[in-house]
């Protein structure tokens, strides 16, 4: 397959006439038709600009480097494990937002690629409206899944709340612990729970593996899981979650939603 490129943007200060920072996007997929389709759709926005394409896992790699971006559009066929290469995306530049384009909809793939840290997922099928909100509302730090991702989603955190525990018994956490869960569950990233809590980011990652040992998860989505399965955030000092965006949310599952979108959001830049 031939190579392509798209020269990178001279300007790194652009700004539309709002005052509002331009979203930098790189467009990575295998279909020639499909990266020049998007990029007449965002040309039609004056807050969304392509500042380069790939065309294979390596030009992606190479592209998150080379261009200053917030977004990338990675298609999930690029790489033979989508999953692990969203995670070696992220780790190559984790300032960038990461959304994933699936040929169809997959719901093991979208739970894997939700865990290791994609912002947004979605089909081919999306319409271009909808897919200029996705990238809105991702560059705001905001998680977006289709409606019935979301489903899937909040069904594995039901089936985990199902789960036996046998004999294991009640976990109690330390005050700093509790701190550091509760700033996670407000997708806090390791730098700002540092921050808050008066430590180094070596420390706040002591702590969480702890934590994660006490209560039997492996990272921070399932800690999530774990807080709402439990009622951690149903106290009279509850924090507040950071909002999580759907294409057509689903009523009753809004507050878990929020919750889960936070703490696989900061954990896509914070790993311990």
């Amino acid at each position: 397959m031939a190579s392509t490129s798209v020269n990178l943007e001279q300007d790194e200060n652009l700004q539309v006439s709002d005052g509002k920072s331009t979203i930098r996007v790189i467009v990575a997929d295998t279909q020639a038709i499909f990266r020049a389709g998007l990029r007449k759709i965002f040309a039609l926005e004056d807050d969304i600009r392509v500042v380069g394409q790939a065309e294979s896992l390596d030009q992606t790699l190479a592209a998150v480097q080379k261009f200053s971006a917030d977004v990338v559009i990675f298609e999930a066929a690029l790489a033979p494990n989508p999953a692990d290469a969203v995670t070696d995306l992220l780790r190559q530049s984790a300032h960038c937002k990461l959304v994933v384009v699936l040929q169809e909809s997959d719901q093991e793939l979208t739970l894997e690629l939700f865990r290791r840290g994609a912002h947004g997922i979605f089909s081919r099928e999306i319409e271009p409206e909808m897919l200029v909100e996705c990238l809105r509302k991702v560059s705001r730090d905001e998680l977006w899944l289709e409606s019935r991702a979301v489903g899937w989603v909040m069904q594995a955190f039901r089936t985990q709340g199902t789960r036996p525990t046998g004999s294991r018994p009640r976990v109690t956490l330390t005050p700093k612990e509790s701190l550091i869960v509760s700033c996670v569950t407000q997708g806090m990233k390791n730098k700002e729970i540092a921050l808050r809590v008066g430590t180094t980011e070596q420390v706040v990652k002591n702590y969480l593996r702890k934590v994660y040992d006490k209560l039997g998860v492996a990272d921070r989505l399932e800690l999530a899981l774990y807080c709402l399965n439990h009622r951690v955030l149903d106290g009279p000092n509850a924090p507040a979650a950071k909002p999580a965006a759907a294409a057509q949310p689903t009523n009753g599952l809004a507050r878990e939603t929020e919750a889960l979108a936070a703490a696989a959001t900061a954990g896509s830049s914070s790993r311990s």
